[in-house]
């Protein structure tokens, strides 16, 4: 067992037992290419404000990605294109770093702007009633225990046809697009999570070929409620 499985079982047993005083409820959803994490995401959103919201500050949100950007680029410094790379898992290169940290006084490293991003999405998190849609939510706030995390899947070939539908691709080039796409998925939360941390998975799977949006939706509020995360 790997010691950082081990921190975080660890932390995980001497979680806060009052509700009230821990960070969250957050939710994370997850998604292969061509399933409808949008639509869930925004479903998801306005069925829990209108039938659980009580206040303005207890309404809750998409923690989308300009919101993201918009934070860290306050916080950084930088405009938001300098920042927005980091959401496609990619680093800017050794030779590139050198010759920003020479040319502005304004350099910041790859691992300054990650971890920026990461405390804003865990901070945000933490405030409560959040939603996120992809961006490494998942390997984000794992750990913190006020949380749901959701994986929607689908049969390669459906989500192709999808995809082919979507966009108006030909089949080869649907074909292409979504294992591109479930690749940088993939990459974005070993980018935000580290390797080898098969913990920061998913508390639900869903087959979103087989189960309406709707559904979907209701099967997570009903989780959440069981949870405790809905006051």
């Amino acid at each position: 067992m790997s010691i950082a499985l081990i921190k975080y079982l660890s932390d995980w047993n001497k979680r806060p037992t009052d509700k009230y005083n821990e960070p969250g409820p957050v939710v994370t959803i997850s998604r292969e290419m061509g399933c409808p994490g949008k639509q869930v995401t925004n479903t998801l959103v306005e069925e829990l404000n209108k039938r659980f919201r009580l206040k303005d500050d207890l309404a809750w949100k998409w923690l989308a990605k300009e919101r993201i950007l918009e934070l860290a680029s306050n916080k950084l410094g930088l405009p938001k294109e300098d920042i927005d790379y980091v959401f496609e898992a990619k680093r800017k290169g050794i030779m590139l770093e050198i010759l920003e940290s020479m040319s502005t006084k304004y350099y910041k490293s790859d691992k300054h702007i990650q971890n920026t991003v990461k405390s804003i999405v865990r901070s945000e998190s933490s405030k409560g009633h959040v939603v996120i849609l992809g961006r490494g939510g998942v390997a984000i706030t794992r750990d913190i225990p006020r949380s749901l995390h959701i994986h929607l899947e689908a049969p390669f070939e459906w989500r192709v046809l999808r995809v082919q539908a979507m966009y108006n691709f030909e089949p080869k080039e649907a074909e292409q697009y979504v294992k591109e796409i479930d690749k940088k998925r993939e990459e974005i939360r070993t980018y935000f999570g580290g390797k080898d941390t098969d913990y920061t998975r998913f508390d639900i799977t869903f087959n979103t070929m087989t189960l309406s949006v709707q559904e979907i939706v209701d099967i997570i509020i009903d989780a959440m409620e069981v949870r405790n995360l809905i006051v």
